[in-house]
């Protein structure tokens, strides 16, 4: 169901994640986000980071915002993205001492590596018992987003098979048991946000395109096998809800998972069958190499296009966004093309104003393109020359 981009022609957003404030200190751990609110030192920094996060979306003029995940913690290489649901899930055992499992999903750094210290950080408690939602409270802390801003906020977070590879597991007697027990337990609690009135709920990397880019031949992990995944862990919320696919080669400490460019096209075929109502793509960061395949394969879905790079600290200009957009829109619909970033900004790499001024170029560069074809631009106040403190 569309409800955040309905009826707009090429809405912004970014995916998710933004740097944190220098002064935002506290951090959740394990506590449940209920029991953290009612610390006055985290309520208050929480709530003023959301402000701030929030507020510089409004100002750059993007349509869709986020909570900028200010739920996780200040870790290496953002590792709480995969370790939040597993630290407040039900059937996670809390006492036991947590081991970095090693690998990330397969892939493998050696000591001396920025990405070793990655999966160093890379520590989960065991899974001894049935997997329930816990106090995972997405609910919750959308809630606390989305009452500080009259635009949509979108709530993301991982998907199931991604805690499923990193937690060691002495109850269920197969990966695809495991998987698909997290995967239970994430529609429901996904379902409890949808009825709270949340517009967009976005699934962030299934493992689809990486394991079709990777060539995997497993009889049982595949990507045939991860699209079961999502579409069940999504099952019926785009009758309540939008529902978004993120496809992502990742992105720990801003940094390529992989020495070459991935590829999207051996994945598009399956992911044109998602149970989504947008999928987005990583194309700043390739050089637009796949933007004719998806545009051939993916249809009757709304495609979002990242026209921001998150892995450098190189701010395109206006200019560069306009043009991979009027590229877009050679190959996908206005009326189905989204705009975002890469992939999040926040992952222990870049600074805040960096990535402000990443979000004001993306909004400036679609506005260019917005008033060639005709229709209403965005407010973007950071550039009204009316509050520049250099007089003229």
């Amino acid at each position: 169901m569309l409800k955040a981009t309905q009826g707009k022609v090429l809405p912004t957003t970014i995916t998710g994640s933004l740097p944190r404030p220098s002064w935002y200190t506290e951090n959740l751990g394990t506590k449940s986000f209920l029991d953290a609110m009612v610390i006055s030192r985290f309520r208050e920094q929480y709530v003023d980071a959301l402000s701030v996060y929030l507020r510089e979306q409004e100002v750059a003029g993007l349509d869709i915002c986020t909570d900028g995940d200010c739920r996780f913690d200040q870790d290496i290489g953002g590792q709480s993205w995969t370790s939040y649901p597993p630290h407040h899930m039900d059937g996670f055992e809390t006492t036991h001492p947590k081991l970095a499992k090693a690998g990330a999903g397969g892939i493998g750094f050696p000591r001396g590596h920025i990405l070793h210290d990655y999966l160093e950080a890379r520590v989960m408690p065991k899974l001894v018992g049935p997997v329930g939602r816990g106090e995972m409270h997405y609910t919750e802390i959308w809630k606390a987003a989305q009452r500080l801003t009259s635009r949509p906020v979108k709530f993301g977070t991982v998907t199931p098979e991604l805690v499923a590879f990193a937690v060691q597991d002495e109850h269920y007697k197969d990966l695809p048991s495991r998987i698909m027990a997290i995967s239970d337990a994430f529609n429901q609690e996904l379902h409890d946000l949808a009825d709270a009135g949340c517009q967009v709920i976005q699934m962030e990397e299934p493992q689809i395109h990486l394991l079709a880019a990777r060539g995997v031949v497993d009889n049982v992990i595949n990507p045939e096998f991860m699209l079961k995944v999502f579409n069940n862990t999504v099952k019926g919320l785009r009758a309540k809800t939008e529902v978004w696919c993120h496809t992502c080669w990742g992105n720990p400490s801003q940094q390529r998972m992989f020495a070459k460019v991935q590829s999207y096209k051996p994945a598009l075929e399956v992911l044109n069958q998602v149970d989504a109502d947008v999928i987005t793509f990583e194309t700043k960061s390739s050089g637009a190499m796949d933007l004719e395949a998806i545009g051939k394969q993916i249809t009757g879905k709304k495609v979002a296009i990242g026209v921001i790079d998150h892995h450098t600290l190189q701010v395109e200009s206006p200019e560069e966004v306009a043009e991979l957009v009027r590229l877009s829109l050679k190959h996908i619909p206005a009326d189905r093309l989204v705009l975002s970033s890469d992939c999040g900004m926040g992952r222990e790499g870049m600074s805040r104003r960096h990535a402000f001024y990443k979000m004001v170029s993306l909004v400036r560069g679609v506005n260019i393109v917005r008033k060639e074809i005709g229709v209403p631009e965005a407010v973007c106040l950071a550039e009204d020359p009316r509050y520049s403190l250099i007089r003229s």
